[in-house]
């Protein structure tokens, strides 16, 4: 499975003092699509996945109480790392776009190369 589709609820707690979701907001509902894709695939621990690097294109308002849909979907998978590709609609349009990109580590945080299931989980059948 290389894609998610996950129904949210924006809660109060997103928001911020303008009653708009805060800006970081996103973030972590895109973590969550993601480890309900990894979970899926059969991966439980996601503790060596860290982030290298985030971004996001706010196109819309969101606030408490919205209902939107997170989709997201592998974009590239590297010999180490994965980028993901993610929207945020609400109502069939997109309200923020963005991507991450997380690197697997080994005990002492040096990238190294994806399991086996994992990499299958992707998508990807080789290692190279």
């Amino acid at each position: 499975m290389t894609e998610l589709v996950r129904p949210h609820r924006v809660a109060f707690a997103d928001t911020d003092a303008s009653g708009r979701i805060h800006w970081t907001s996103v973030f972590r509902w895109a973590e969550l699509a993601e480890h309900d894709l990894l979970r899926r695939s059969g991966v439980t621990d996601v503790s060596r996945f860290p982030r290298k690097a985030t971004e996001a294109v706010y196109h819309r308002a969101l606030a408490a109480g919205d209902e939107i849909e997170i989709r997201l979907a592998v974009e590239r998978v590297g010999r180490t790392s994965v980028t993901y590709g993610w929207l945020v609609l609400r109502d069939g349009e997109t309200c923020v776009e963005g991507r991450h990109t997380v690197v697997h580590v080994d005990d002492d945080g040096r990238p190294t190369p994806w399991p086996a299931d994992v990499s299958a989980a992707f998508g990807r059948s080789d290692q190279s």
